[in-house]
């Protein structure tokens, strides 16, 4: 057999030898195998650029043709026909391009809000910006498949909450919302900052959610907001995002742009790209204005950025229940706690600080706002709250002539009163 032993001990080490070998082959051949299927997974994601430009943050940013974005891998959209731009914008109260500069006074409206990428250039027309996958995003994923998707169970369930399920999925929230009608979009100006995350593995978001059908097997959602997510990105930035799902964040949906579904036609914006300016503690205050709703004629789900700024569609067919409407809207913010043994994360929500700090200290979403069955823009009725332990995050509401129906919410995790 090529090997010589002459004791029994001789043997066995010969044996663990030949056993060392026969793993670190294995060993060797999982990885090769691995890094095929992560390569394969970047070549589906990254398209051929027209143009690239490098973020002063290190993102890349390609310039892709708009036929050629990761939606159109889709089957059901291979001869879809993009919709430049929805057929009816949602209007009502607080449409924020129309309010004086004396309402605008206290906080910094959205338009003055940029990506950092733009300090190096921007997109050509019939291109779209895409923030670049890199191999080590694809590695720090609990899988290939899992890249770019929620784990289950990531949205809060008020009033007929089941604590047990909550704690275990690790996931805490402090929101408003409303339920019990059809809702047909949501809108809301969301305060920007950058919290501070504990663990890589957590996050911390602000994001307006998109409802249908039930909390089981087959939850539609479509969400938009900030994130700090160094699992996901890499780093420590706030970065604007969408996620949707139609099966409770089992099998389909992702962030972004990194599976087909959301179709984008702006040129402007990167999804996943970082925002900047950032509010600061008793200083300047920045916030971002999103609305989502459903066009009346052709039934897609729209986002809009600020007031002017139409970045795409869901196509219908995407959703079950949300194929016709809402039945509930979210607004407010979401953690991670992965911390074991009922201990509790230091992982901020918001600016850190609990809603009653008030103004440049606490966030806040203001002017929040639903579209009705005829495509306008009212106030939410029936607003309701919810958190699962205030004592570490939670959430105030009110209303103003200026502000309309607003909350303040957040907090930092672990404290005296949230061990």
């Amino acid at each position: 057999m090529g090997y010589c032993c002459c004791s029994t001990m001789a043997l066995v080490f010969c044996i663990w030898g030949m056993f060392l070998i026969s793993v670190s082959s294995a060993s060797r051949v999982g990885a090769s195998r691995q890094k095929l299927e992560v390569n394969k997974h970047l070549n589906r994601l990254n398209k051929h650029a027209v143009k690239t430009i490098q973020s002063p943050d290190g993102d890349i940013i390609d310039c892709v043709h708009i036929s050629n974005q990761p939606a159109f891998d889709h089957p059901f959209l291979k001869d879809h026909k993009i919709q430049m731009r929805p057929n009816f914008h949602p209007e009502g109260l607080f449409d924020e391009s129309k309010l004086s500069e004396k309402q605008k006074e206290g906080s910094n409206a959205a338009n003055s809000i940029t990506q950092l990428w733009h300090a190096n250039g921007k997109c050509p027309e019939d291109t779209i910006p895409i923030r670049r996958t890199k191999e080590d995003d694809v590695l720090r994923a609990s899988s290939v498949k899992r890249y770019g998707r929620k784990k289950h169970r990531s949205i809060a369930k008020p009033r007929s909450a089941d604590p047990d399920i909550i704690s275990q999925s690790g996931h805490q929230h402090a929101i408003a919302y409303v339920e019990g009608d059809k809702y047909y979009g949501a809108k809301a100006t969301i305060n920007v900052w950058e919290p501070k995350i504990q663990q890589l593995n957590e996050f911390s978001l602000s994001q307006i959610w998109v409802l249908g059908g039930s909390f089981g097997q087959d939850l539609n959602s479509i969400e938009a907001g900030w994130q700090v997510s160094p699992d996901l990105y890499g780093d420590n930035n706030t970065r604007l995002f969408t996620y949707w799902t139609s099966d409770a964040y089992q099998a389909t949906g992702c962030y972004n742009l990194l599976c087909s579904g959301f179709i984008q036609v702006n040129n402007n914006i990167a999804m996943g790209a970082s925002i900047s300016p950032i509010s600061e503690y008793q200083n300047s205050q920045y916030d971002i204005s999103i609305t989502i709703w459903k066009d009346p004629k052709e039934g897609h789900w729209w986002m809009r950025f600020g007031n002017e700024l139409v970045l795409g569609y869901w196509p219908s067919f995407l959703f079950s229940y949300l194929a016709d409407s809402a039945s509930m809207i979210e607004w407010g913010g979401e953690v991670v706690n992965s911390e074991p043994n009922g201990e509790h994360t230091s992982t901020q929500m918001g600016s850190g600080q609990f809603p009653e700090q008030g103004f440049g200290k606490a966030s806040y979403f203001r002017n929040i706002q639903v579209v009705d069955s005829s495509n306008n823009l009212k106030s939410p009725k029936g607003l309701g709250t919810f958190t699962e332990q205030s004592n570490c995050y939670d959430v105030e509401t009110g209303s103003n002539d200026n502000w309309g129906h607003y909350f303040y919410y957040g907090g930092p995790g672990k404290n005296p009163n949230c061990p």
